[in-house]
Order: structure tokens, then sequence, then C-alpha cells
């Protein structure tokens, strides 16, 4: 493609959006070259990018091309009546409008449309899709990226993320299409008017909410559930789910954090809306001190993933890392449904490849059986698939990964931060129950298996070259190393080779001595090398020191 060329094409044709307008006319010359260079790619994660103008962007005709190339795929694969497609989104910029094309264009191809009236999360429209017997489903989020970022998740009939083959037959139709001139739509108006197109009834949510409850582990168990909770949407769609399943639930002190509370694509009191980092909690974190609360709740904006904080024995409050909390998950789960007869014969813990090995060793324990996949909650989904398709499905007690995510049941195929959430604040009543804080049963873990630290650097490589340089990165590493900081290498994964019947997946791990582990892996959604350690020492401080010593050689090594 000749950039020029397709940038004057852009200008004569992109005429439906005025801000494309706007934008086009003001490009220099980088910036025409990041716009137009490539198309933006759609994987098993869909399409994720900077919200603009160009090929390489999310607009309203990027968004067409890809909801065609569904479409085709869709009428080519299922029967009339099985076309079905359920969609929602987030408060992200253009959500409402990304999420009115796609369904006019799905429309237009005689595609049922089945729509959120307002934003919901992703656990909800993966149970909408299995509820209303969908054979896809659309969510317009960019999950936790910057304010500038948009995406588009396609979801398969299970309720799961789009498999690798399925979303590589979608891009061979995407490819085949003009991004102004070959896709078909028609006014929501008259899809509407049609019955094409209906907003999804409020029966659905109440039965996610209820499957979410349904989750408990207390049994007869009496606890407190007065306790102080301060929680923050992060202005995304988890408020009206995540406050209904606590009250119903009668978690009644829940404080809202107000300047976070309403939708807001442009996330003013946040960096980003990262429930991860320390930045994107600072304001509730003033709403802890003025509340006096015992827990903390954040979720991103499609509510898929839940942080938290809790108070430590100085009354301060800290944030627990993603693996820890589902470390405690794990063994509260396990814990819970030995006591009250409910674990079944041959458990099984999902988790990915990038998460706390610690887990496995708990999982041990208590004789569950740990099944690794790789990132993205999409593996974890088809592994429950697979077990349904056995008959086999309540064998699955819990699947996490380390960015955040949890799931204890099969009611939905992708991490559910109101399930999440429901389940921190019950594990946490729990144990205060019995004068346990969570830092507390972390420490008790820590001394049966010994200490874990586990951390995320991500170095980011922007614009044309940046492919290149982690390519380069990966290739150097993939080579091979003997040590990393003085920590022998035992064992060198290279999942590039379909490793343990996984799926292809530029992803390296290598298993060290002492129980550690380095993990590099490009970001499928970001201009990002992301490099996962996990550290086995006798205490924090030597775990800090030997991380620090693995990162600085990293980057020595990679300048």
């Amino acid at each position: 493609m000749e950039i020029n060329n397709e940038y004057k094409r852009w200008l004569l044709k992109a005429t439906q959006d005025n801000d494309l307008q706007k934008e086009l006319k003001s490009m220099n010359e980088d910036e025409k070259l990041d716009a137009f260079y490539k198309d933006l790619e759609f994987g098993t994660g869909g399409l994720r990018g900077v919200i603009g103008a160009g090929t390489n962007r999310m607009n309203v005709y990027t968004v067409s091309k890809a909801t065609q190339g569904l479409a085709n795929y869709i009428n080519e694969h299922f029967k009339k009546e099985d076309r079905k497609v359920a969609i929602s989104r987030d408060s992200r910029i253009k959500s409402d409008v990304f999420a009115n094309v796609a369904a006019s264009v799905l429309a237009a191809n005689g595609i049922k449309v089945f729509i959120y009236p307002r934003l919901e999360p992703v656990p909800a429209l993966s149970f909408a899709t299995r509820y209303l017997k969908c054979c896809s489903s659309i969510m317009i989020t960019a999950s936790h990226n910057p304010s500038k970022y948009n995406g588009y998740k396609v979801y398969g009939s299970d309720g799961c993320q789009i498999t690798t083959e399925a979303a590589k037959e979608i891009l061979s139709y995407i490819s085949k299409i003009d991004v102004f001139d070959g896709f078909k739509t028609m006014s929501l108006d008259d899809a509407f008017e049609q019955g094409l197109v209906e907003y999804i009834k409020p029966i659905v949510l109440t039965k996610f909410i209820e499957e979410v409850k349904k989750q408990s582990f207390l049994g007869n168990e009496k606890i407190d559930k007065n306790i102080a909770i301060v929680y923050s949407p992060l202005y995304g769609s988890g408020l009206e789910p995540v406050k209904r399943a606590l009250i119903e639930l009668g978690y009644s002190n829940v404080n809202i954090v107000k300047e976070q509370e309403m939708p807001n694509g442009y996330f003013p009191t946040c960096p980003y809306p990262n429930p991860e980092i320390r930045e994107a909690l600072q304001v509730g974190l003033e709403y802890c001190k003025k509340f006096d609360a015992d827990l903390m709740l954040a979720t991103d904006p499609d509510c898929d993933r839940v942080g938290i904080a809790i108070k430590d024995k100085n009354g301060q409050h800290v944030l627990l890392t993603g693996n820890q909390v589902g470390v405690l998950l794990l063994d509260y789960i396990c814990s819970r449904r030995i006591a009250l007869g409910k674990m079944p014969k041959n458990p099984i813990l999902v988790k990915t490849i990038v998460s706390t090995d610690l887990a496995d060793r708990v999982a041990a324990s208590y004789g569950v059986q740990t099944i690794n996949v790789l990132t993205g909650f999409k593996f974890i989904g088809e592994q429950i698939k697979l077990l349904e398709n056995k008959g086999e499905e309540n064998r699955y007690i819990f699947g996490f990964e380390e960015s955040y995510g949890y799931l204890s049941g099969t009611y939905v195929r992708d991490k559910d931060a109101v399930n999440g959430a429901v389940l921190i604040c019950e594990m946490f009543s729990y144990y205060k129950s019995k004068g346990l804080s969570l830092l507390d049963k972390l420490d008790e873990i820590f001394k049966k298996f010994g200490y874990c630290l586990n951390s995320t650097q991500a170095y980011e490589f922007t614009g044309p070259t940046g492919q290149e340089k982690m390519k380069s990165i990966m290739d150097l590493y993939r080579k091979g190393v003997e040590e990393f900081a003085g920590l022998k290498v035992l064992e060198h994964q290279d999942y590039s080779l379909g490793l343990n019947g996984l799926p292809k997946s530029n992803v390296l791990k290598f298993k060290l001595e002492s129980n550690c582990s380095v993990v590099l892996r490009p970001s499928g959604t970001e201009p990002k090398l992301k490099v996962y350690i996990s550290i086995s020492a006798k205490d924090e401080a030597s775990a800090k020191q030997k991380t620090q010593e693995i990162i600085k050689e990293f980057e020595n090594k990679t300048k």
C-alpha cells in the first residue's frame, strides 16, 4: 500500500466522522506513516489500537471492515436460525459509536443482533452469548489501555474469545474487504424497526448476577458482612453489577469513589485505568482513609479484572498483586470446598504460564491438578469447554491469570471481576471472623511453601521499528542462556514450537534453580515486550534483590 495515495483516499472518502477529517488534515509526515503503514491487526484478541484516522487506527471504517469479515464468516458457517450476535461495550471514547456501527453492519448482512442498552462488562456479554444462544458476540473495549485506545473483541458461541483458527479465517475474509466500499450497512433505526436488532432484556443481567451469587463457599458460616468497602469502577462498566451483587449478598457498607463512578473514557483522575497500578487507585485510597475502609476494590473499564488494597498492621493500605490474590483465592476455595464436602473428584486449577508457580504447589497440596495454558483467559475458557465436552466441567474449580483475572465457575468463559469482587469480599470477611487478615493468611502460605515474589516489567517499542526490536530480543534469548543473575537455567521452554499440546505462541520460559523462573512475551495488545520474573527466596528482601539483578542484567543485554 502506497501511504500517500491511501492518505489521499481517506481525505476523499472518510466523511462519516468529522473527527477523522480534522485529524487527517492536521497530520504531519510521521503521523501519516504511523497511521497508514499497515492495517490494524486482527487476531485472537480481535482489534485494538489508537482511536483515529488511518488503516492502523480504530475508527468507524476499520470497525465496519472487521464486522463485515465477521459477518461473512458467520454466514458461511452457521445456519440462518443460528446467526445471532450479542454486542456490549464499555465507557471508552467512541465505544457507543463502534457498537452501533457493528450492529448496523451485521443487520445489513441479515444477522440478528442483541445489544445491551447501556455499557455492561465482558462477563455479562460472555453470559449473554450463551444464554441467548448466539453464534458470536462483540465487546467494544480496550480493557486497561490508556484513553487514546479502543478495541473490538470477538467471542464464539461458547462465550469464550475466538480460537486461533477462527481468528485466522475471519482475518482472511477481512483482508478481502475494501475499508470504504466493501461492507454492507443500514440505518440502526431501520434495523430495530425490522427486528434485526433488539436490546438485551434486563432478565439476562439478573440471571448473570444470580450465577455470580451462587459462587459462594460460605455454607452455614456466619461472617461480618458490614466490613467497610471502598469500590471504584474506574469510570467503567462494573458499577451496577458489582454494587448490585454485593448489596444483594448483604455487603451494605459499600462506598463508591464518586470521582470515578460515572462513565468517562478520558479517565481524568488516573493515567490509565489499570487496577494493577497504585496511581489508578490513588483517589480510592484517599477514600479508604476517609471511611477507615477494611478493603478497597477497583475494576477496569470492561470489568473483567479486579485489584484490591487492604490495611497492614500499621493501618496503611497496601495493594496485593494478581498472583497473591490468585493464590489466596485458590487456597480459600480449596479449603472451603473440602470443608463443605464439595471438592469434586480429580479437581482442576487452570492458570496461565506467566502466573505464579506457587499456585501449582498450593494446588498439589489439596490434590488439585494444575493445567498451565498460554497467556490470555481464552485459553482457560477453552479448557473449561474441553471438560464440558467430556461431561466433566464440575472438575474445574478455579482459573486465574496474574493480570488480576479470576473465575470460579463455568457460567461464563472469560475472567469475571464481578465474581472476583464478591469472592474477595467473602474471603476477607471469612478470615476476619477467624481473627486473620489476608496478609496473615498470605504469610501462612509463604511459611508453608516458601516466600515467592512475582513481578512484571514492560518495555515499550512503538512505531514501524518497534516490532523488529522486540523480535531481535526474542531471537537473542531464543538461542538460549545458561543463567539469569547467577541462577542456573534448568529448562528452556520455547512455546513457538507448540509445547505441551498448546498452540504455537511467541513465548519463552526459563525455569531456574530454587523454584525461580523468567518468561519473555511480546504483548498481544500493546507494542510492549513483557518480562515476568518469579523468585522464591528466604525472605522478601532477598527476593527483591535478585529480581533487580535480573532486571539490570536483562536491560544491559538488550540495549
